[in-house]
């Protein structure tokens, strides 16, 4: 029987969503539930994608095959006994066997969080603390650059300049934040990232706000293909994967309960 979970998780202590041997993962954790809860049976889960180390999200999601029959209410409470508290399932579905969590995904979110102003250590998982201020008009400005299709080579890493790295980005803003005035936030929007892209470009976008380069820069960088140009990657603790948007009739899992 195939399932969906959907799930947040709070990305400080673990190195990164995907199972790597030694090292503590989100997949690691919800396939070891998993295995208590299937009669001590291996249990591999599919997701829309992988986050680093430190990312967060408020929105990811996961399909699965189980050998007990289990409803997935059940399933739900079952597995949030069993995991640790920085990991919650928001929900968990009884799915098709065509449902495929990757390829179902037609966008996602991403957020980024910056504090210009003092230090918040209560803060400090979920934003990055830059303590200084920043030109919204100027990255507004630098951000528009970086939206529709391109070739986003100069914003990924090394390893994986040999596979493709065209992408489209359908939204990119800058706003500062209403709850929390000191807090600006970047939200891209696209069907996909490549890995760092996201960091890189706010660490370019960061050179831009202090005046370094003009917004003009970021469209040089972005033609030239070249990740030796201004090659800063923002730290991981302020990006959140924020929301999933998939095709029908399955929307319905990942909108707000």
């Amino acid at each position: 029987m195939r399932y969906c979970i959907c799930f947040s998780y709070e990305g400080t202590m673990y190195s990164g969503y995907q199972r790597q041997k030694g090292l503590s993962t989100i997949q690691e954790k919800i396939e070891d539930a998993l295995y208590q809860i299937n009669n001590s049976k291996k249990v591999s889960i599919t997701s829309a994608g992988r986050t680093d180390k430190g990312v967060h999200a408020m929105c990811q999601i996961a399909h699965l095959e189980m050998d007990v029959d289990i409803k997935p209410y059940q399933l739900k409470r079952a597995l949030n006994s069993h995991l640790p508290e920085d990991i919650y399932v928001r929900g968990a579905y009884q799915v098709g066997d065509d449902f495929h969590a990757r390829y179902m995904v037609l966008e996602k979110t991403y957020e980024y969080r910056i504090n210009v102003g003092e230090y918040q250590p209560l803060r400090r998982r979920f934003v990055y603390q830059h303590n200084y201020p920043l030109d919204i008009v100027k990255m507004q400005e630098a951000i528009s650059y970086l939206v529709g299709e391109h070739d986003f080579r100069a914003f990924v890493t090394e390893n994986e300049t040999k596979e493709s790295c065209v992408r489209t980005i359908t939204e990119a803003t800058i706003r500062k934040d209403k709850a929390y005035p000191n807090e600006i936030v970047f939200t891209f929007k696209g069907k996909g990232f490549l890995r760092y892209q996201i960091r890189n470009m706010v660490g370019v976008l960061i050179k831009v706000g202090t005046g370094k380069i003009a917004p003009s820069k970021v469209k040089e960088i972005l033609e030239s293909k070249d990740r030796s140009q201004y090659g800063v990657t923002a730290p991981a603790c302020g990006l959140t994967l924020l929301s999933l948007k998939l095709q029908e009739p399955y929307q319905y899992i990942v909108e707000e309960k």
